[in-house]
């Protein structure tokens, strides 16, 4: 007997506080008009005292009281993230703790704006095994604690915030392809946290703690590389492109959304966008993105939409997924 993996419940969380344009134009040379005209992005979410697991802990507790179960009845918690609160314990494992899913197994996956696509994937495999009848796959996100301050090129872009499904087992197929890919060559045009040597015995190298990116390089990345690895993934699904209900791009930049549906050949409106809101939140943004549509009831959940989730950034890493939804 075939064992599949369905998405059944989706939520998000962000921090109250939010910083609009017209706030960072106080505290450095900017514009909302600067911003905005370039990215599409208008304000941004900062936590003032949440960390990355508490963020993540809200989007699971909404997840399980949606479904009606309890911590006990999950297998796995998997989170998505760059921005971590430590390196030990797991930002999952603190999940686990913090819910009381004393039966789950948790760890984090990293792979920055693909994170949560790199995760979904996990998880449907671990309950495609047979193995696992339910998990929880979240991407959460603090990037204001790895944002320079000082460098209006990348500070601005960024936000915190956290999303995430509940996997659980089903009888029929839902998810219907996907395609990950890693260039670890290009790396560099976007990194984050690195850690330097600092044993007694070796030559000290200063950390890089701050989030770096060469933006133009990354947007071309964008519309060059994932906009062809999107459409190889919806030839090889079962669905062409006009039968996609709608397309959840990673939230990095309005223009690339736009440019995308012209590559694509789809209509601007099958990509929705909450960039405005959020700005950048790296691994969150696509579950956030899909839990305000079905909030706004354009997604469902009723098994009768096909969706493509598709993230892409640091690593770089790319990924996209063909689910029904």
């Amino acid at each position: 007997m075939m064992n599949y993996a369905r998405i059944t419940q989706v939520a998000h969380y962000a921090p109250e506080q939010i910083v609009t344009n017209n706030d960072l134009a106080k505290i450095m040379d900017t514009s909302d008009e600067w911003i905005s005209s370039r990215t599409g992005i208008k304000q941004r979410h900062l936590s003032r005292t949440e960390l990355t697991s508490d963020l993540a802990t809200k989007v699971a507790e909404q997840l399980l009281e949606k479904a009606q179960l309890s911590a006990d009845q999950l297998d796995f918690i998997i989170v998505a993230t760059i921005t971590p609160d430590s390196m030990m314990p797991s930002t999952a494992a603190r999940v686990q703790a913090n819910i009381g899913a004393t039966k789950a197994f948790a760890f984090d996956l990293t792979a920055a704006c693909s994170g949560f696509i790199f995760a979904l994937s996990t998880g449907e495999k671990f309950i495609s095994s047979g193995r696992y009848q339910r998990g929880l796959v979240i991407g959460s996100e603090t990037l204001s604690k790895v944002v320079d301050w000082s460098d209006r090129a990348t500070s601005v872009l960024f936000g915190d915030g956290a999303g995430g499904v509940l996997l659980e087992a089903a009888e029929k197929q839902h998810f219907w392809a996907e395609s990950q890919f890693t260039d670890g060559l290009r790396g560099q045009s976007l990194t984050c946290g690195g850690l330097g040597l600092s044993s007694p015995f070796s030559e000290k190298q200063v950390d890089d703690r701050y989030l770096k990116m060469e933006g133009r390089a990354i947007f071309d990345f964008a519309i060059r590389d994932v906009a062809q690895s999107i459409k190889n993934t919806i030839e090889e699904s079962p669905f062409s492109v006009e039968e996609l209900d709608y397309l959840l791009l990673h939230q990095a930049n309005i223009r690339i959304l736009d440019k995308m549906a012209k590559k694509l050949g789809v209509s601007r409106e099958k990509l929705p966008a909450n960039m405005m809101e959020y700005g950048n939140t790296s691994a969150a943004s696509i579950p956030i993105l899909l839990s305000e549509c079905v909030q706004q009831d354009l997604i469902k959940l009723n098994g009768d939409q096909t969706i493509l989730l598709s993230g892409f950034g640091g690593g770089l890493t790319w990924g996209t997924l063909i689910v029904t939804i």
